[in-house]
């Protein structure tokens, strides 16, 4: 199911954003929900073989424009709504038709980077995607960086390439003062995960070494692979769309990126819930 007809709402983020609300699809919470952040007014369009990519995904489809301090939101999507919805809804189309289950959120903004934050955490999102483009999904790199995002990190992929005949690569790059010992029980960890999640134990391989620059490292395997997986490092899981660690992977890199985010700690869901009560609509 994808919604393609949402409700629209005036929006309380500080931001100043307006965005549409769609109705949840029923089948989402079996599929990893990854949210896909598309400059709807600049002329992006969906990359070769995305929709395949994402078909066993529950894709948050955030279409988003960026508009002058001076010009308000509301404004903004009376004057660019339709043309900028219409264009959702036939990339929507297209995610729908390869699989995957979709909900489109339309929103104006004085600030992308809050924005995207906010949309993640709303929808619960296990990772945010950079997607260049992919001729066949063959190979996917997962970079393993340690044990606290192992359960997300697993997830996603098993969620998104289980089903799939894609050999997935668990790559760990070890520390100075890392032992091999560690490093091999951690993939094997990993890749237990994986299994009992539903990979095929036969479709996992593994990496580890000791790179001077593993960011380097990271890119250098990827060249190898259809697909990369990684996790989020900055505080900001936005940063990574924004210049920081995984886009530069995607600068060097040819094919389609998944930053899985953080898990937000409780007391900050929390912190943020209660200033949206406080806030007046249309701030």
């Amino acid at each position: 199911m994808t919604d393609t007809d949402p409700t629209s709402t005036t929006d309380t983020d500080p931001t100043s954003t307006t965005d549409t609300d769609p109705t949840p699809t029923t089948d989402a919470p079996n599929r990893p929900p990854v949210l896909y952040p598309i400059r709807v007014l600049e002329g992006e369009s969906l990359p070769t073989g995305i929709a395949d990519l994402l078909a066993d995904a529950h894709v948050v489809l955030a279409g988003y424009h960026v508009i002058p301090d001076q010009t308000a939101a509301d404004q903004a999507r009376e004057q660019f709504g339709e043309r900028a919805m219409a264009k959702l809804e036939e990339f929507a189309a297209a995610l729908s038709d390869a699989g995957a289950t979709v909900d489109v959120r339309l929103v104006f903004t004085h600030e992308a980077q809050a924005t995207i934050d906010r949309l993640i955490y709303e929808h619960d999102c296990l990772a945010v995607l950079v997607p260049n483009g992919t001729d066949a999904l063959e190979s996917v790199l997962l970079a393993v960086r340690g044990d606290v995002g192992l359960d997300r990190n697993t997830r996603l992929t098993a969620g998104l390439f289980a089903t799939t005949d894609a050999t997935i690569t668990l790559y760990h790059a070890l520390d100075d003062d890392e032992a091999d010992a560690d490093g091999e029980a951690l993939l094997e960890s990993t890749a237990n995960a994986l299994v009992d999640r539903g990979v095929s134990p036969g479709s996992i391989d593994t990496i580890l070494e000791h790179p001077d620059a593993p960011l380097d490292a990271i890119a250098r395997h990827a060249a190898d692979h259809d697909a990369v997986v990684m996790g989020e490092t900055d505080p900001s899981v936005t940063t990574f769309l924004f210049g920081m660690p995984a886009e530069q992977v995607a600068e060097r890199f040819l094919g389609p990126v998944f930053v899985v985010q953080r898990e937000r700690p409780a007391e900050e869901s929390s912190a943020e819930e209660s200033s949206a009560e406080e806030r007046p609509n249309g701030e």
